[in-house]
């Protein structure tokens, strides 16, 4: 038996890992089970080019609780150590390793997006426990290894009777870790850090009922039971899951199966799914699902993962997924992704970067590839996804070269247009007389109802952009496309909105008119700005219109990330457009008697609020009370 010290420069280092790490405890369990499969995988790769002629078998690894000697077991059938690897891997390595993690971060300790990313490996162990062995023997012909520290920098190391390959690492839990005694703790776990690790991992063992052979002898009573039961190993993991075969080994119900395991509570199947794949110039695999997702631009708890190796590492995968894809669901699993390093170094780093820019890529091509291959399938399921494609536009430029090719605005009348399409199906009809083709929109398709009809009437196609984004969107836009304007349905008169050569004559002379202003501006609240138009007879008389740029700006303030400073702020600006051709204003003008023309001017501007949604509370009572008593 020998003994020894560590050689650290820290006399105790160990009160200081349990401290620096204290917010993540659980990882220890991930680390040694991620040990243990390097070990077991690093054997197979010895024997698969003949450097070993040991036999691999079928190796497991297996998790232990002991809960009245408060013991952890984790033991692996891989590679093993000799003495003296226990003494240069154990003594030497993983410590210098641990003691050069704490030195470089100790000071940004609270930043937890570095906390237990694979820094300290083997010595997160003393985070739970108060003593920790390792029985180890070698695949070489060589005695097995007992090591032995309880939390100081003192060990022994002594040889030990253990005859089968491989190592076992037993934890003495400490009286403020007990917690990790529980079955239902390390089961749960297991399930969060270790459901996809690439070697069967057994904890305990469960009943399962198999079907009873052909010819077997069956008891007269049990004649209708074909099944019996039996004890078998409960293996907690899938050691192969979708995301490390290729493409063409899966049909869409594997890719379905991987969602469910993947959030058991999610009830709703996924639209569709793109399967990343690269192996240069940095390696990635993954599958990422595009969920139903409507207009909702709430982060959902299902959050995509991040995995190294097939093991699960964290769900903030910030910088690495583009930010506009993050309501996505599925795995991203790459070795190449520094995880010792803070978040914002994650973000810095060249191939994170590269990462990112891949999957924006390859995103953009499986959804031209679906339009191209489906369109009428890709227009059924463009609701539940365009929130995320629009964010798209918005956020990566790369993205939004892609996008013209797939991005689709749908009519009122529920068909869809490609933007190139709404160039060339529209330009005959509404381009106005500056040679600008006038893009007509919908904001609300029941709200907006009258205006949307009175286009429709000259034979205008209006689009129904809905989105809570859409005003940010279009302003990108027109300031590619300058020959294009985007206009909400409600924004002006229909005639102003797409300006045609002949201009309609008014019955009013400028004095008539003049007066009639005069007339209007008494009774009409400060909050509308009266304008005249002479309009054809039977337009409305009265229209509420709100200016496109000023409501614009306010919804790109309200949404965030543009308009003009403050604006989201700003009362609601109206124009009232009244029809200078009607009957009404004739009557308004005409009519001496002051609350006659009160009570008109104010029927009408309620009927045009009306007709807006804008009529509530006292002006609403207000106007039934005065509308029963006119048709009394």
């Amino acid at each position: 038996m020998t003994t020894g010290k560590i050689n650290v420069s820290v006399e105790n280092i160990f009160p200081l890992i349990k401290k620096f790490l204290y917010s993540d405890h659980e990882i220890f369990l991930r680390e040694l089970i991620s040990n243990g499969t390097d070990a077991t995988l690093k054997l197979k790769h010895l024997t698969s080019i003949g450097e070993t002629k040991v036999e691999y078998g079928n190796p497991i690894i297996e998790i232990k609780i002991d809960k009245e000697a408060k013991k952890i077991h984790i033991i692996d059938q891989g590679l093993g150590m000799t003495a003296d690897e226990v003494e240069k891997y154990i003594n030497q390595v993983a410590f210098s390793g641990a003691e050069e993690f704490l030195d470089k971060y100790k000071d940004s300790a609270k930043d937890s997006g570095i906390i237990g990313h694979f820094g300290l490996g083997f010595y997160s162990a003393f985070m739970v426990a108060e003593k920790v062995e390792i029985i180890t023997k070698s695949y070489k012909d060589e005695p097995a290894a007992h090591w032995t520290c309880d939390g100081s920098p003192e060990f022994t190391l002594e040889p030990a009777d253990k005859t089968s390959r491989g190592t076992e690492i037993i934890l003495h839990i400490a009286e403020d870790s007990l917690e990790f005694l529980e079955d239902s703790k390390i089961s749960g776990l297991l399930n969060k850090y270790n459901k996809f690790m690439p070697i069967p991992i057994k904890f305990g063992t469960k009943t399962e009922k198999i079907e009873q052979k052909k010819g077997e002898e069956v008891a007269p009573e049990d004649k209708d039971n074909i099944f019996t039961e039996v004890e078998v190993d409960n293996i907690i993991n899938n050691p192969n899951p979708a995301w490390t075969k290729q493409p063409t080994e899966l049909s869409d119900e594997d890719y379905k199966n991987f969602y469910r395991e993947l959030y058991p509570m999610q009830f709703e199947e996924p639209l569709f799914n793109i399967h990343l794949n690269v192996d240069y110039p940095f390696n990635l695999t993954g599958i990422l699902y595009f969920p139903k997702l409507g207009t909702d631009m709430q982060i959902q708890k299902d959050k995509i993962q991040l995995y190294q190796n097939q093991v699960y590492v964290t769900d903030n995968v910030e910088g690495i997924v583009p930010e506009f894809l993050m309501m996505l669901r599925g795995v991203v699993d790459s070795p190449d992704i520094p995880l010792n390093v803070s978040r914002s170094g994650l973000q810095a780093d060249g191939a994170v970067k590269k990462i990112s820019n891949y999957i924006t890529r390859k995103v953009a091509d499986k959804l031209k590839a679906l339009f191209t291959e489906n369109r009428e399938d890709f227009e059924k399921k463009w609701n539940d996804i365009k929130i995320v494609l629009e964010y798209g536009m918005l956020s990566e430029d790369k993205f939004y070269e892609k996008a013209g090719t797939f991005v689709l605005y749908p009519t009122v009348d529920g068909k869809y247009l490609t933007l190139d399409e709404i160039k060339e199906n529209l330009k005959e009809n509404q381009t106005n007389k500056d040679g600008k083709l006038v893009v007509l929109y919908a904001g609300n398709k029941d709200a907006q109802h009258s205006y949307i009809e009175t286009a429709k009437e000259k034979g205008y196609e209006v689009l129904l952009l809905d989105s809570p984004i859409i005003s940010h969107l279009i302003q990108k836009i027109e300031g590619d496309n300058q020959d294009l304007t985007f206009v909400r349905v409600d924004s002006d008169h229909i005639d102003n909105l797409i300006k045609k050569e002949e201009t309609a004559i008014s019955k009013l002379s400028d004095e008539e008119k003049e007066s009639l202003k005069t007339s209007l501006e008494l009774f009409i609240p400060k909050a509308y700005s009266v304008q005249l138009e002479a309009l054809d007879s039977h337009a409305s008389p009265f229209i509420i219109t709100q200016p496109e740029f000023m409501r614009r700006m306010k919804e790109m303030s309200q949404s965030g990330g543009g308009g003009m400073f403050g604006m989201g702020n700003m009362p609601e600006m109206y124009n009232l457009v009244v029809n200078t051709n009607s009957e009404l204003a004739t009557s308004i003008l005409n009519n001496k008697d002051k609350s006659a023309q009160e009570n008109l001017v104010k029927q009408a501007l309620d009927l045009a609020k009306l007709s807006q949604n804008l009529l509530k509370g006292e002006e609403l009572t207000a106007f039934v009370k005065r509308s029963f008593e006119l048709i009394k």
